[in-house]
């Protein structure tokens, strides 16, 4: 049995992940230190599964009073609403960066300008689009609306893990969990996504593998992109990850 103080500080750890990643208050008072948001990344799937159960409700609540298209295109308003957009910004930071620098220092200039161009707009557009069209494509609609934020959110974990960090540590929402990742935790993560995924397995026997295909795909691919184009990771691109994995994952299902 874990003692009553590591207990409470995993409590703590949990609401600092669920204040990081949406717009949710914290409920609870947190003594912030780095260890704390550092340990806090354990539970990103944790969280993104809370927002898949958020996305199912509002989803059954919507369908009452508006055709399946339209309750899924609110529903998919509401999450970016809760979330503040998050990762969606994130997405198009890093393209406008990507596509627009010609050396590493010039694309870091561009993504932490909170202008958006051409690149980001496209992108960021074409995701949604491509975020809705899935959805209303997929064969159990609640399932990819709970499984996806959960899924989607271990990305990250394991960029972090696998590439260094490449930005200005003072000017980047990513810092405080980035600095002595545990790879513990993500282990830990990722187990709560395997079991997660085989608990969902009864209604999509294909679960598992197109979880652990999106992740890896998205990882390996964007992180190998991501170490030639800038020697490593951002804060935003952390959030693009998301982004690709979430459609990644609708994809397959």
């Amino acid at each position: 049995m874990l003692p009553r103080s590591r207990i409470a500080q995993e409590w703590q750890a949990f609401w600092l992940a669920l204040g990081f990643l949406t717009r949710i208050p914290m409920l609870v008072r947190i003594d912030y230190s780095q260890r704390l948001m550092n340990q806090s990344s354990v539970y990103f799937p944790l969280v993104g599964l809370l927002l898949g159960l958020g996305n199912c409700a509002a989803y059954f609540l919507f369908s009452l009073v508006a055709s399946p298209l339209a309750a899924i295109i609110l529903v998919v308003i509401l999450h970016l609403f809760i979330t503040g957009a998050f990762h969606e910004d994130g997405l198009a930071d890093s393209v406008d960066a990507l596509g627009g620098g010609y050396t590493v220092e010039k694309r870091l200039e561009i993504m932490k300008d909170s202008r958006i161009g051409t690149y980001g707009t496209v992108a960021l557009v074409m995701a949604l689009l491509l975020k809705v069209a899935l959805l209303a494509e997929a064969e159990l609609i609640w399932l990819a609306l709970l499984v996806a934020p959960a899924v989607s959110r271990l990305t990250p974990l394991i960029l972090m893990a696998c590439l260094p960090y490449v930005t200005d540590p003072d000017k980047s929402k990513s810092k405080p969990v980035a600095d002595g990742f545990s790879r513990s935790r993500l282990l830990a993560a990722a187990g709560f996504v395997l079991l997660l995924a085989a608990g969902l397995s009864l209604w999509q026997p294909l679960l598992i593998p197109a979880a652990i295909t999106a992740v890896l795909l998205v990882a390996v691919f964007w992180g190998s992109y991501l170490r030639s184009q800038l020697g490593g990771y951002t804060g935003d691109t952390l959030g693009a990850a998301v982004v690709f994995s979430e459609l990644a994952l609708l994809l397959f299902l």
